[in-house]
């Protein structure tokens, strides 16, 4: 039997059950299911980019780097400018375990130096009979620390009385591994503040082109236009020897750094332009303005997450630029000056084709530059992938 049509007119029946709504009840899951389906957006990014191999060693790498740069006094094994005028242009010590088949412990040779009268050139030689064990949690060199405590315990030092320069020395007798140590702190930093100088004038002035149009974009856009089409290298050049020589080594650390900054945000402007011409269309857009949310709310909240992938794709890239951009200014002299130390500095030593013929170890500052920059790439390709997990 069929239950009988209401009468017309009459009010239909309703029967709403009370009970709490289970959602589990309407797709049993196992528990490997829920943990994927139920994650968080951020636990899904860090296992998407966990699976990166690449990636993370990389940010491992520049992680271990970027705190190595807060400790540098420490892990050095010489002052910044400590002078060994017994041992200049010394090449790099090998490390040795064994002595005479027995076991000793890390240690060098100490080494002998005779003048070649014929070409000036030193010539050094390891005398087997001096072991120099080499000394770890010891008191070396006195340094202020960050130039604020005094200190003399380091990482690892040489015997008393004895050398340890494990990458050689430069033509004052300075250790080319403290110096590369205490240079990481500048060459890493500078890009850092360089590329947040330049993300907050390409999200800024792009966003605002982007949104709004008009006459603002159509300046924007030529502005953009002129600046791009200008030399690179050569317009660095120029602005960084307009700085006044009177100004002090952190004035100049500054300089250069805003330079950087101020002349890389074009292509992120750009780029953060075209993505907000195509996203202001969206309907959730149109919802949050009728909802009085102003410009800068809509942009900051809802526009520039929506490709913050290509927005972390860019910085990666972005930052060894400018690592790669101070190091040719303080190559050719006109980015950071002495007392100041960077990976650009060093490789000041070997701007002649005879010292890198007499002395090769002066280059390798370089090996940290190829390394970061690679390091960065890494990251950045393992970054962009995860942003977006559900690709």
């Amino acid at each position: 039997m069929t239950a009988p049509l209401p009468s017309p007119g009459a009010p239909l029946q309703h029967y709403v059950s009370n009970a709490p709504f289970d959602p589990m009840s309407v797709e049993v899951m196992t528990d490997a299911q829920a943990k994927i389906h139920l994650a968080s957006q951020t636990r899904l990014m860090w296992w998407k980019f966990k699976r990166h191999k690449l990636a993370l060693a990389s940010g491992i790498f520049l992680l271990l780097l970027y705190g190595m740069i807060v400790i540098a006094e420490f892990l050095a094994p010489y002052n910044l400018h400590t002078r060994n005028v017994d041992f200049i242009h010394s090449p790099p010590q090998r490390v040795h375990l064994f002595h005479d088949g027995q076991f000793v412990g890390p240690f060098v040779y100490g080494r002998q130096m005779k003048l070649d009268m014929g070409s000036l050139k030193r010539i050094y030689t390891n005398d087997r009979n001096d072991v120099e064990p080499l000394r770890f949690f010891c008191r070396g060199d006195s340094y202020r620390f960050w130039g604020l405590i005094e200190g003399n315990v380091h990482l690892v030092c040489p015997a008393k009385d004895g050398q340890m320069f494990l990458l050689g020395t430069d033509r004052l007798g300075r250790d080319v591994l403290s110096r590369i140590i205490y240079g990481a702190r500048i060459s890493l930093t500078i890009g850092l503040i360089g590329i947040t100088i330049s993300f907050v004038l390409g999200i800024v002035i792009g966003g605002l082109a982007g949104y709004h149009g008009g006459l603002f974009d159509l300046l924007v856009q030529r502005v953009i236009e002129v600046l791009q089409s200008l030399p690179s290298l050569p317009l660095w050049m120029a602005l960084a020897a307009i700085m006044p020589v009177t100004w002090s080594p952190i004035l100049i650390y500054f300089g250069i750094t805003i330079i950087l900054g101020m002349l890389d945000w074009t292509g992120l402007a750009r780029s953060v332009r075209s993505k907000l011409l195509s996203l202001r269309e969206e309907d959730y857009v149109l919802a949050a303005q009728l909802m009085g949310a102003r410009s800068g709310r809509i942009i900051g909240r809802h526009l520039v997450p929506g490709f913050m992938s290509h927005l972390i794709a860019t910085a990666t890239i972005s930052i060894p630029g400018m690592i790669l951009g101070e190091t040719a200014l303080s190559f050719l002299g006109l980015g950071l000056r002495p007392p100041i130390t960077s990976w650009g500095i060093l490789l000041t030593e070997a701007r002649s084709v005879s010292v890198i013929a007499f002395y090769p170890w002066l280059l390798f500052p370089m090996i940290p530059v190829i390394l970061v920059i690679l390091a960065f790439n890494f990251l950045g390709d393992g970054l962009r992938d995860a942003a977006d997990p559900y690709r």
